[in-house]
């Protein structure tokens, strides 16, 4: 496996704008090569190891000139259904960058300060700064598939006499027109949704249950979702067709072998930064006497 079957892999999972999405289509384990066999599986498997790695590097190195241009920003957008891969993505994707140029945030049911104020307010308010890469583990997305799960959350948002119907395309536009507008002014949106099978979250669910080390990640309420697999499925479908766009795309990432989808995951990343072309800043000639001056007093000091 290299860097070229991973671009094409970016591009069989970019969710094309304008057009419908069947998540059928994308199957969660999924690879853009077929395994011949259980070795080959393995060899695969290292191959996308060795990328993750090379991309990580590569990745630290992108964060640095991103920090250093302090002209754009970058937004990480994890959405996926509960064991599908989110936390693992934030520690084996991003564990390598700086963490003074990184920040992660996790979002909740809202509170009752959010709960005051439009869906958008809570996520506006962690936006990363300029030179920043921001995580957003789970977010806004919550409120055109969650809240459609269980439309008894939409009542304590006390919206005043919006009907469920429209209110759904309402929010679609919103989204689109808040990404395009964080484009426009320098910060880059990237959407993951990590795709994963009904088994291979009943096995990750088992191992929380199992694994000691685990049973802190385990949730009651995750095992009690199941019974709205399929609706959830069904509107993730929607939102993610009426809200991929060209400045801000959803990529569906197959996300029942971890290994492929961190690879994949850290690959669109490093791609996503070095696309923008930035460079290190360079010193002007004022820059450059200030420095000489600097340079004999500092020598002068001894």
């Amino acid at each position: 496996m290299d860097r070229r079957i991973l671009d094409q892999a970016a591009r069989h999972c970019r969710v094309v704008p304008g057009r419908p999405l069947d998540l059928r289509r994308h199957p969660p384990n999924w690879l853009p090569v077929e395994p011949r066999s259980t070795l080959h599986r393995a060899t695969l498997k290292d191959g996308a190891e060795e990328l993750l790695e090379d991309s990580r590097k590569r990745l630290a190195d992108q964060q640095e000139v991103l920090w250093a241009s302090n002209g754009y920003a970058l937004l990480i957008v994890l959405q996926g259904l509960d064991a599908a891969g989110k936390d693992g993505i934030v520690k084996h994707v991003l564990g390598s960058v700086n963490p003074m140029g990184c920040t992660v945030h996790s979002f909740r049911a809202p509170n009752a300060e959010e709960l005051e104020h439009d869906f958008l307010w809570r996520a506006a308010r962690r936006l990363p700064e300029r030179g920043q890469i921001g995580v957003f583990n789970r977010s806004y997305y919550e409120e055109v598939v969650v809240v459609r799960v269980h439309p008894e959350f939409l009542a304590a948002q006390r919206l005043p006499g919006i009907t469920a119907g429209p209110l759904w395309q309402s929010r679609y536009r919103s989204i689109r027109e808040f990404e395009r507008h964080l484009s426009v002014n320098g910060t880059i949106v990237r959407k993951f949704f990590l795709h994963l099978s009904k088994e291979e979250q009943t096995k990750q669910l088992c191992e929380r249950i199992d694994d000691p080390t685990k049973f802190w990640k385990f949730n009651q309420r995750d095992v009690e979702e199941r019974a709205h697999w399929n609706d959830f499925h069904r509107f993730y479908q929607e939102a993610l067709a009426a809200t991929s766009t060209r400045e801000a795309p959803w990529y569906v990432i197959p996300a029942d072998r971890r290994w492929f989808a961190r690879a994949l995951v850290a690959h669109i990343l490093v791609r996503t930064i070095e696309s923008l072309k930035l460079s290190l800043p360079q010193p002007t000639p004022k820059d450059r006497r200030a420095m000489a001056v600097a340079k004999r007093a500092l020598a002068a000091d001894g």
